[in-house]
């Protein structure tokens, strides 16, 4: 939200300085994360004050050399107006008017030696000093300025033409438009500061004073609309309130600039005053409206009405049904979508977008304001179902209280009589089929010292609580009935979580920096570990160690973003999944059931800024129960491996893509570090993974993990890079925990050597290398330290079918120097073992 702090003059008096009101917003729960100034002593383009003023425009003539230049005359105060050369397209209809002072334009006059940005610079923020120069002839010294040359905004089309300024030709322009915009984040809890009447509400509060709210009075002369308009509503609890306000005999023009530059420093684009209005108000009282063109309603109402009269319908839209919205985009509509319609066909999406057909348009003449209230979960579903997100939508998603709406009706119509001119109608049409329930709360002394363990009398409470516009009855010393007021959506009805929302309010007042700081004076509970915790952290360590970074992604994903891990089978339905009622987005609609997807998600966005990826995620993924009402979350760790084995360096590092066994070390090294035994990789099928290039890993006998290369497919799937080897590893943790010890052997230093010992044996292709060391392992007893296979051989000199396995094997006795006889004996025990049980042959 974007706040033009001399907006908010207009409804509070701000006294402070910008700094410390947005340090007070900040404390009341709105932080203010930019401000931006405009002209001010801080900004990055200050206005000089004796070279950057007022200037009014007199005389519009044509450069007596130039077609495309004009000379204007301009009045700044002096004893003779300045005559300024410029080539401002908005200048060029007064050419030949004469004098044109009656007009009261108004434009920022910059003198020479003056800083301002350049409007024609490539590079955003070059500024440039202000120099005299002749101009086809005439000499120039002075300018007339854009928004963009003095830092407003990027608007650059013209110069700067203001009606109706008070401010007298020579005031330093920063006395006129010299500004700041706060910039601060709506939390849910504040969706009442999406307003400026509301932020000034805040600041009120806070600072003792009293709002002062504009003038919604309006002077309704035309014929009577109640005759002329019907409104139905199917539904209430969708559309509680709907009011119609008919203006005729409007003319649709550009909106004076006081009012296109509060839009522009707000965040929004002028159009023209119609448009402008409307997002005037919504931005002012926060009470989104939409206008429909009354002549093409009527048009309309001649086909299904006798005797002419405009039926407007809200109701759930129809299967199928589609609507033409105001970006010339055909919709369509989800269930939950709430239509404005006639007996004919849709209008509008409610509260989200109006249809193109009965759109304004700029020869326009009579109009309907629609002001209404909707249902605050409805709008945000049906915003998320089109993935069509406005500012309307925005607030209403939020939720607009429906006494709102004639606040909003009553404003639109008497700007747009006052700026585009027209009759207002008399009996405005208001269908209030649902008036919500005031809510009433009673809070005691004692509960604000309980909640907060601080003590405030009675006075003090109701002082904070009436600054924010509640309304307090004494009931005795110490209790207060408080009547919540329209527009604070956020106090809840239910007695319990209503007073501490009302604590809240007073805490806000009273200041969070205030609150003195207390010792915890009751007993410490009881404090107790947390294996499960301290095992995945464990985890994290050792994969760290190893070189692998932790990413933590999102718990939300679509069944779609899933099945690229499966290409050959179609994506589970949202049924197989824990879905959200109510998603924020239609990409975050599920809890996922695959932790690996989440990190090739990563994986993939990263691979466009480097080609070495290693990204673990240790979390939780969720598994729906058909016999139980929540799901059941199972902890796991996923994995990618992607890029050279070594880094790029001038010690010609190992360039070679990682592969199967620079992921199968890795994991090998983490179940090392975890202690856990009786590990076997077996070969294994899995549709994610490239065949022949997939294993299981298996801890006493029950399948923990899945590794290997990705399948080509996959790695298209996540738009990885073609050429990239990508390797990925899914570990169910929980099993894997359940096999860690954190009791464990450990053996002193050896003070004897060991003996090394190197042995081949041919076996077949198939005998997995897991297995010829598990028998090495066992038949080399304790003398037997360690076996590392150092190389695989296959070649007609061993046959077809067949590979040649050599191993190190290191010997060696805790207690003595082991010799030559030992040695020999214990290999050829191992020799005979492999022969015995594997069928292999010693190579010679």
């Amino acid at each position: 939200m974007k706040v033009p702090v001399s907006w908010l003059k207009d409804f509070v008096d701000i006294k402070l300085s910008i700094p410390e009101l947005a340090e007070l917003m900040t404390m009341a729960g709105m932080e203010v994360t930019h401000i931006d100034y405009i002209g001010l002593p801080e900004a990055d383009l200050p206005w000089d004050r004796e070279k950057l003023v007022l200037g009014h425009v007199l005389r519009v003539e044509q450069h007596p050399n130039a077609d495309k230049l004009v000379l204007a005359t301009v009045d700044i105060g002096a004893d003779e107006p300045e005559t300024v050369v410029t080539g401002a397209p908005n200048l060029f209809p007064y050419i030949g008017q004469g004098d044109i002072s009656a007009l009261g334009l108004k434009s920022p006059f910059v003198m020479e030696g003056a800083t301002v940005y350049d409007g024609h610079a490539k590079v955003p923020g070059k500024k440039m000093k202000l120099k005299g120069r002749a101009i086809r002839g005439i000499m120039n010294r002075h300018m007339l300025c854009s928004e963009k040359e003095l830092g407003i905004s990027e608007e650059h089309e013209g110069i700067m033409l203001m009606e109706a300024v008070d401010a007298a030709p020579g005031t330093p322009l920063v006395d006129v438009l010299g500004d700041a915009v706060l910039e601060f984040d709506v939390l849910p809890n504040i969706a009442r500061t999406t307003s400026i009447i509301g932020v000034a509400r805040e600041i009120a509060a806070l600072t003792g004073q009293k709002v002062r709210y504009p003038d919604y009075t309006i002077e309704p002369t035309g014929k009577s609309l109640a005759d002329r308009l019907r409104i139905e509503t199917t539904d209430p609890v969708l559309n509680p309130r709907f009011i119609g306000v008919l203006v005729e005999g409007i003319e649709i023009k550009p909106s004076p600039y006081w009012m296109q530059l509060r839009l522009r420093l707000a965040g929004m684009r002028p159009i023209n005053n119609m448009v402008d209005v409307s997002n005037y108000v919504m931005l002012e009282v926060g009470q989104p409206n939409h206008a429909f063109d009354w002549d093409v309603l009527q048009a309309r109402a001649a086909e299904y009405s006798d005797d002419g009269t405009v039926h407007i319908i809200t109701r759930l839209a129809k299967p199928g049904e589609k609507l033409r919205t105001l970006d010339d985009e055909v919709r369509e509509m989800p269930p939950s979508a709430v239509m404005v319609t006639d007996p004919k066909s849709a209008l509008s999406i409610a509260g989200i977008m109006g249809g193109l057909e009965s759109e304004v348009q700029p020869t326009s003449k009579n109009i309907l304001i629609e002001a209404a209230a909707w249902n605050f979960i409805n709008i945000r579903q049906t915003a998320t179902a089109l993935k069509l997100h406005s500012e309307a939508g925005y607030r209403f998603s939020r939720g607009v209280h429906p006494s709102l709406s004639m606040l909003g009706a009553l404003r639109a119509a008497k700007l747009i009589h006052e700026l585009a001119g027209g009759v207002i109608s008399a009996d405005m049409v208001d269908n209030y089929p649902l008036p919500p329930e005031k809510i009433t709360l009673e809070l005691s002394t004692a509960d604000v010292a309980r909640l907060l363990g601080i003590e405030l009398s009675r006075d003090t409470i109701q002082r904070y609580l009436d600054g924010l516009e509640f309304t307090c009855e004494p009931l005795g010393d110490d209790r207060l009935r408080v009547t919540v007021p329209d527009h604070r959506m956020d106090i809840s009805a239910d007695p319990v979580i209503g007073r501490a929302d009302l604590v809240e309010e007073i805490v806000r007042m009273y200041g969070y920096d205030k609150i003195p700081h207390s010792e915890l004076t009751d007993a410490l509970p009881p404090q107790r570990n947390n294996p499960k915790l301290d095992w995945e952290e464990k985890l994290k360590d050792l994969l760290v160690d190893v070189g692998m970074q932790e990413i933590i992604t999102y718990r939300l994903t679509t069944p779609e973003a899933e099945a690229r891990l499966t290409p050959e089978q179609p994506p589970l339905d949202d049924s197989r999944y824990v879905a959200l009622v109510n998603p924020s987005t239609a990409e975050r609609r599920v809890m996922r059931r695959s932790l690996l997807n989440s990190v090739l998600e990563i994986a993939a966005a990263n691979s466009r800024f480097t080609d070495e990826i290693a990204l673990f995620e240790v979390s939780a993924v969720f598994l729906p129960q058909d016999d139980a009402l929540l799901p059941r979350e199972q902890t796991r760790l996923a994995m990618v491996l992607a890029g050279a084995r070594a880094p790029h360096s001038w010690q010609d590092g190992d360039a070679a893509p990682m592969d199967f066994f620079d992921l199968k070390g890795v994991l090998e090294s983490v179940l090392a570090g975890l202690h856990v035994t009786d590990v076997r990789f077996q070969p294994a099928e899995h549709p994610a993974f490239y065949p022949g290039r997939v294993a299981e890993i298996h801890v006493a006998g029950e399948a923990v993990a899945v590794m290997g290369q990705l399948h080509p497919q996959v790695v298209a799937a996540y738009e990885l890079p073609d050429d990239m080897t990508v390797l990925a590893a899914d570990v169910d943790v929980d099993a894997l925990i359940a096999r860690a010890s954190d009791s464990y052997r450990v053996a002193p230093v050896p003070r004897f050597p060991a003996v090394q010992q190197d042995i081949a044996v041919v076996v077949d292709e198939a005998v997995p290398a897991a297995e010829l060391e598990a028998v090495i392992r066992k038949t080399g007893g304790f003398l037997l330290a360690d076996v590392r296979l150092f190389d695989i051989y296959r070649g007609e000199q061993i046959g077809a079918g067949k590979k040649s396995m050599a191993y190190n094997l290191w010997f060696q006795s805790p207690d003595k120097t082991l010799n030559d006889k030992v040695v020999a004996k214990q290999q050829k025990r191992i020799v005979q073992a492999l022969e015995k049980q594997l069928g292999a042959k010693l190579r010679s």
